[in-house]
């Protein structure tokens, strides 16, 4: 338990640092770019930085290819919930196209939270431990 809620703390860091860098890029880019190009790059730069920060910083792995390219699928509903949440807020509602971003994210966070939960707890209930490779192929000496 104890291992978990700090594996949550540093989750939750993680978040903040990604949630901070993806503001400060999207601020910059904005002074040069519309703003929903400007929110796009930054969106996609920051789940870069997000993917390094969390599997060195929050799970302690190592990176690979294919947990690079598959990670994106984890932010798929942020993203979708996040560019229609700034669409809206911009367009239908006249929010500040500065301030949008950070309204749409709070939106996003328990939607994103409870599919990521599900996608990424479902499975490793039902499935066996997995053995290393080569363990139990020679007997024991």
């Amino acid at each position: 338990m104890r291992t978990q809620l700090f594996q949550i703390a540093k989750f939750a860091a993680v978040g903040v640092v990604n949630t901070g860098t993806f503001y400060v890029l999207y601020l910059l880019l904005h002074t040069r770019l519309p703003y929903y190009p400007a929110y796009v790059i930054a969106f996609v730069i920051s789940m870069v930085g997000s993917f390094f920060l969390n599997t060195y910083i929050t799970y302690r792995t190592k990176p690979t290819w294919r947990k690079f390219l598959l990670f994106p699928l984890t932010n798929l509903t942020n993203f979708v919930v996040t560019s229609v949440g700034v669409f809206v807020l911009v367009e239908w509602v006249h929010v500040n196209e500065k301030i949008a971003p950070l309204a749409a994210a709070v939106v996003a966070i328990p939607v994103t939270f409870v599919l990521s939960r599900k996608i990424l707890t479902h499975r490793d209930g039902e499935r066996p431990a997995e053995v290393p490779v080569g363990a139990g192929s020679r007997p024991a000496q």
